[in-house]
């Protein structure tokens, strides 16, 4: 087996690294280039591999491990967040694109079970191509990435129902199909609540016991063990495998061990998700294209185009503007996975002819190879979001025109705010304290909604647009504040602001600093950087935990800015000032408050006829007396009964500052310390 096996796992792997490489430097994404590889090397192409098998189960691990992760950078209260975007986007997305899939097959001539179940198979998308896309670019986060994730966490749920009602729609369910799929259902979800909540108890303690054993090893594999064990429990409840490892990752996400487990499982994760995209292109079958090349084009089109607007319909109903909608239609107009099991089931059980299903697959694997390329180049092409413009008033999305009318009319020598997120609304409080004028821009419904509610100035627009960016007044304005993450949708806000004006100052903040540069050549004033800002506060404080001195600091933060490029010589940098107890060379020195109570010997005395710091050893740092703290002392002024000294020195210097004052013994208690 392993003879047969390892040549065509290197044949596999090697083809894929070159495609991958030259993909690379033409600037395409590399799952473009696996699925590529895989039709070179599949039955369709050279026929390089002969065991399928081998390299279908190593995809479909690899399939887990990409939704594991994804879950460990997800989290139960994150999941709550997009909670109606599961139910209702993806409600809409599924629901909406099985209609209009019957309502296509009706109208030439199909049954109306034949049209339900390519309504199913038009409606599921692909999970792994998509999430490793909006991943590869950050933008899972991203109003567009968060419609999409929530309509692809609500595909893989109705998986269930679509297997289970494939018998029913071929006339071979028992009498009561209906009653089955609500048991079946319910099943399912109460098993999913039971993991969650059982999961979230037991897990964290079970970790606890693993990580004692202070292996790599032994983490390692209990974490796969928790995937692979959650994922198989899934499956035994007619969920798919990919829903499983997506709970447990989230699962271990709320825990202590989430960053851990998704250091230790990156690699293999991504080793084994290139095989499933490589598979996947080893599908592809170049024979379909000579018998029924026309059929598979215009079922592509249906697919890329028509999936593709409904999905962007469905957002724009949920009251996203309209470049969000344009994402997440672009990101949603593929075939997915779980549509090829489901063929498989459609053609044992006689719904779907073996030909018809290879003209469909054949399609549908054009449709994902397309994806990474369509994903990549649709931020940059605005003309869809432009057409979509008009339908966010029909729709009920408050726009940016609508400024023109409110409080924001006829601003002047305001700030225009794009992004309300946690940097967004700091800044808003600041200004709204401060009473300068301003105005928000974000794409997320529900920031919108809650902003407007505050009494904030926030419209939902995209600050891409030009006539957005006039409708907010931005010729007048005295700034514009970009702290939105998607990085593509940045820079061409920076190059149409600065189409609109020359002169207004435009501040950014970016997450990577390569990307510096370049936003400050399409015209950007002041780019901060996450990455270097970050770098430059773990310098200073490590530096300074490390008891280094302040003008020692000083002089590294300034080259290591020199070193990126990143240099201001007007710009100050604030650290935490030590504690005396954090300074090891200072480690022993104690400061002590001691009161001066009425009839003791210091009383009406000054510090100076006293001669403490001789006599003792204990410097006097600050004196309170009622309600000031005096620093600057005057050695020749009298102490009064009340007065509280701050005394710096060894506990033995203390003590002995004690006596000095008469006020206690010069002999310390064990327990003083």
């Amino acid at each position: 087996m392993t003879t047969t096996v390892l040549p065509q796992l290197v044949i596999i792997l090697g083809v894929g690294v070159a495609a991958a490489v030259v993909l690379a430097l033409l600037r395409l994404p590399a799952v473009a280039g696996f699925m590529l590889a895989g039709a070179i090397i599949g039955p369709s192409g050279f026929a390089l591999v002969k065991d399928a098998h081998a390299v279908e189960v190593m995809a479909e691990i690899g399939v887990i491990l990409l939704l594991f992760t994804i879950g460990l950078e997800f989290s139960l209260d994150r999941l709550k967040r997009i909670g109606k975007l599961v139910a209702v986007g993806g409600t809409l997305q599924v629901g909406l694109t099985t209609a209009a899939v019957v309502g296509a097959a009706l109208a030439f001539g199909e049954t109306l079970a034949r049209g339900v179940f390519f309504g199913f198979l038009m409606a599921l998308s692909s999970t792994a191509i998509v999430l490793r896309g909006l991943a590869e670019r950050g933008e899972t986060d991203a109003p567009h990435g968060r419609f999409t994730v929530g309509a692809l966490i609500f595909q893989d749920l109705c998986v269930v129902p679509m297997m289970l009602l494939v018998p029913v729609l071929a006339g071979e369910s028992d009498d009561a199909p209906a009653l089955g799929i609500a048991l079946a259902l319910g099943k399912a979800a109460l098993f999913i609540v039971v993991t969650l909540v059982v999961g979230r108890l037991l897990l964290p303690r079970i970790l606890v016991h693993v990580d004692a054993a202070r292996s790599r090893e032994v983490f390692l594999l209990a974490v796969l063990v928790v995937c692979a064990g959650i994922a198989t429990l899934t499956a035994s409840f007619g969920l798919s495998l990919a829903l499983g490892a997506f709970l447990a990752g989230i699962l271990l996400s709320d825990t202590a061990f989430g960053h851990r487990a998704m250091a230790n499982v990156l690699p293999l994760r991504d080793l084994l998700t290139s095989v499933f995209f490589l598979s996947l292109g080893m599908l592809f079958d170049a024979s379909v294209f000579r018998t029924d090349g026309l059929l598979v084009a215009v079922l592509f089109a249906a697919l890329f185009f028509g999936k593709g607007l409904i999905a962007t319909l469905a957002s724009l109903a949920m009251k996203f503007p309209a470049r969000v909608a344009w994402l997440a239609g672009v990101s949603l107009a593929q075939f997915g996975e779980f549509g090829f099991v489901l063929a498989k089931e459609g053609e044992r059980v006689g719904l779907i002819a073996a030909d018809e299903s290879r003209v469909l697959l054949a399609a549908g694997l054009l449709s994902m190879f397309v994806t990474p390329l369509s994903m990549r180049l649709a931020p940059h092409v605005t003309a869809g979001a432009r057409l979509l413009r008009p339908l966010e008033r029909l729709l009920g999305v408050r726009g940016i025109d609508e400024a023109d009318e409110g409080p924001s009319h006829g601003l002047t020598g305001h700030v225009i705010v794009a992004g309300y997120g946690l940097g967004g609304q700091m800044l808003v409080r600041s200004l709204r304290d401060l009473e300068i004028p301003h105005v928000v821009l974000d794409m997320n419904v529900d920031s919108v909604r809650a902003g407007a509610a505050q009494g904030v100035p926030l419209y939902s627009a995209d600050v891409t647009s030009d006539e957005v960016l006039r409708h907010a007044h931005f010729p007048e304005a005295a700034a514009l504040v970009l702290l939105i993450s998607d990085m593509a949708a940045t820079r061409q806000a920076v190059a149409v602001a600065r189409a609109i004006s020359t002169t207004i100052p435009i501040v950014v903040r970016s997450h990577r600093h390569a990307d510096s540069e370049g936003l400050k050549a399409l015209g950007a004033n002041e780019v901060i950087s996450d990455e270097l800002e970050g770098g430059v506060e773990v310098l200073a404080r490590v530096l300074r935990l490390k008891g280094t001195p302040i003008n020692v600091i000083g002089p590294q933060v300034r080259r290591a800015r020199d070193d990126r490029g990143a240099a201001d010589p007007a710009r100050r940098f604030v650290i935490p000032r030590p504690r005396l107890g954090s300074i090891a060379d200072l480690a022993e020195l104690k400061v002590q408050p001691v009161v001066i109570n009425e009839g003791t010997t210091a009383v009406g005395k000054a510090l100076a006829d006293l001669a403490l710091r001789s006599q003792s050893g204990a410097q006097v740092l600050a004196v309170r007396r009622g309600e000031e703290l005096v620093d600057d002392i005057d050695p020749t002024r009298p102490l009064e009964a009340g007065d509280i000294l701050y005394l710096a020195g060894t506990r033995e210097n203390v003590y002995r500052a004690l006596v000095v004052l008469g006020a206690g013994s010069s002999e310390p208690s064990p327990s003083d310390g």
